[in-house]
C-alpha cells in the first residue's frame, strides 16, 4: 500500500503497526487488516466528496455509507429440495439391489451393475440438494459497527481527531432538543433520521431558513407537531421505506390545518438505480393495498417497500440532501403563502429527484 503521509510504495513487513519505516509517521488504516477500500487516502477522497471540498460537516453514518465497498440484498426463500437423510434413505436400499445383482451375474451385466451402483452413490449427493429457508435480509461491508470503530479506534489515535469536516453522530444527541429555535419561524423541519438531522443542525441549515429542525421517528412524528405552531408548513425527511412513504399523508390527515411537504427519499429514484444502497427491513410492513391507497404508489414500487426494502436518506449525497432541503423549504414557504390560509397549499413531493451525483458506484480504494 501506499503510505498516505510521504507516498512511499510499502510492503506488508514496511508497515507494521501502522507505521511507516519510510517517515515514521503512523496511519490509521491498513486494507490488509481492516478490509477492503479502508485507506486513509481513500477515506480522505470520500470525505472531500462529502463535505463538498470542505464547505460541509457531515457524519460518520453519512461518511460509510459513502465508504462502503459492498452493498448486497436477498430476498425471501422457502426450503425447497430434498433432505439429506432421504436421498440416504433411497440410495441405500438402490445401490444394495446393484450390488446383490453384481454379485449374482457374471460379464457385461456385472460390469452395468457396479457402474450404476457407483453411478448412484457419486450422483444421489448431488440430486435435489436441500436449501433451507432463509428470510429476506441485506448486508454492507463494512458493517456500520466496524466502521464506527475504525474512525473511532483507529483513525481518532492515529490523528488526534475524526477527519475534517467529520462528526460522530451516534453521541450526539437529537439536534432538535438543543438547537436554537428562530424568533420567527418559517417552516418546521420534520426529520425521522438522526444523522440527517445531525448534518442538518451541524451545518445551521434550519437557522439559515428560519426553520424549527424536529427529530423523530415515524410513530411519533404526529406527537412531534402537536406543540408547533399549526400555521407553519412542514417539511418531512424521510427513507424511501414504506414506514416513510405513508408519513406524509397520515400527517395531512392528522394535520388538516397545516401544509405538509413531503420532500423525503422517493421510491422511484432509488428503486433500480445502481449503486444506491438498498436494505431490508426485519419489522413487518404495511401491505401493498394499503401502500398504494395512501401514499400514492405504484403496484411495482408499492410490492417492493412490502417486501421490506428501503433505501436510506443518510445515503444521499450531503450537497444535493442540503440542495434539496433548501429546495423544499423555500418552496413550503411559497405554497403557504400563497394559498393564503394554513393548510390549504397544496400537496408536493419530490418524487421525480434528479440524478444523484455519487451514487452510480462506490469510490474506488
Amino acid at each position: 500500500m501506499i503510505c498516505p503521509n510521504c507516498s512511499t510504495q510499502l510492503k506488508r513487513r514496511q508497515r507494521t503497526g501502522q507505521k511507516c519505516s519510510h517517515c515514521h509517521r503512523r496511519f490509521a488504516l491498513d486494507p490488509k487488516l481492516h478490509g477492503r477500500g479502508m485507506h486513509d487516502l481513500r477515506i480522505r477522497r470520500c470525505v472531500d466528496s462529502l463535505t463538498d471540498g470542505g464547505r460541509l460537516t457531515v457524519t460518520i453514518t453519512q461518511l460509510w455509507y459513502r465508504s462502503r465497498t459492498s452493498t448486497h440484498t436477498w430476498r425471501a426463500r422457502e426450503a425447497h429440495g430434498v433432505r439429506h437423510w432421504i436421498r440416504r434413505l433411497v440410495t441405500l436400499p438402490v445401490c444394495a439391489g446393484l450390488l446383490v445383482c453384481w454379485a449374482l451375474t457374471h460379464g457385461l451385466l456385472a460390469f452395468l451393475s457396479a457402474a450404476a451402483a457407483v453411478a448412484v452413490l457419486i450422483a444421489a449427493p448431488q440430486c435435489f440438494p436441500y436449501y433451507p429457508a432463509r428470510p429476506a435480509g441485506s448486508s454492507v461491508s463494512p458493517s456500520e459497527w466496524h466502521f464506527r470503530r475504525l474512525m473511532t479506534g483507529q483513525w481518532q489515535p492515529a490523528y488526534g481527531g475524526l477527519p475534517p469536516g467529520v462528526v460522530d453522530d451516534a453521541g450526539t444527541a437529537a439536534p432538535g432538543n438543543a438547537a436554537p429555535k428562530p424568533r420567527r419561524p418559517r417552516a418546521v423541519i420534520l426529520c425521522t433520521d438522526h444523522a440527517v438531522a445531525v448534518f442538518l443542525a451541524a451545518n445551521e441549515i434550519p437557522g439559515r431558513l428560519q426553520a424549527v429542525l424536529v427529530e423523530a421517528d415515524p410513530g411519533a412524528a404526529h406527537d412531534a407537531l402537536v406543540d408547533l405552531p399549526g400555521r407553519l408548513p412542514v417539511v418531512v425527511l424521510h427513507d424511501a421505506s414504506a414506514l416513510g412513504a405513508l408519513l406524509a399523508p397520515l400527517l395531512r390527515i392528522a394535520h388538516p390545518d397545516r401544509a405538509v411537504v413531503d420532500a423525503g427519499l422517493p421510491v422511484a429514484a432509488v428503486r433500480h438505480r445502481s449503486g444506491v444502497v438498498h436494505c431490508v427491513s426485519t419489522v413487518r410492513t404495511p401491505a401493498v393495498a394499503e401502500l398504494r391507497s395512501v401514499a400514492r404508489l405504484s403496484e411495482e414500487d408499492a410490492a417492493w417497500l412490502a417486501d421490506g426494502f428501503w433505501s436510506p436518506i443518510a445515503a444521499v449525497p450531503p450537497p444535493r440532501l442540503a440542495a434539496l432541503v433548501e429546495t423544499a423549504v423555500e418552496r413550503a414557504v411559497a405554497m403557504a403563502a400563497a394559498a393564503g390560509r394554513p393548510g390549504s397549499a397544496p400537496e408536493y413531493g419530490f418524487l421525480s429527484w434528479p440524478d444523484i451525483p455519487g451514487t452510480k458506484g462506490t469510490p474506488t480504494p
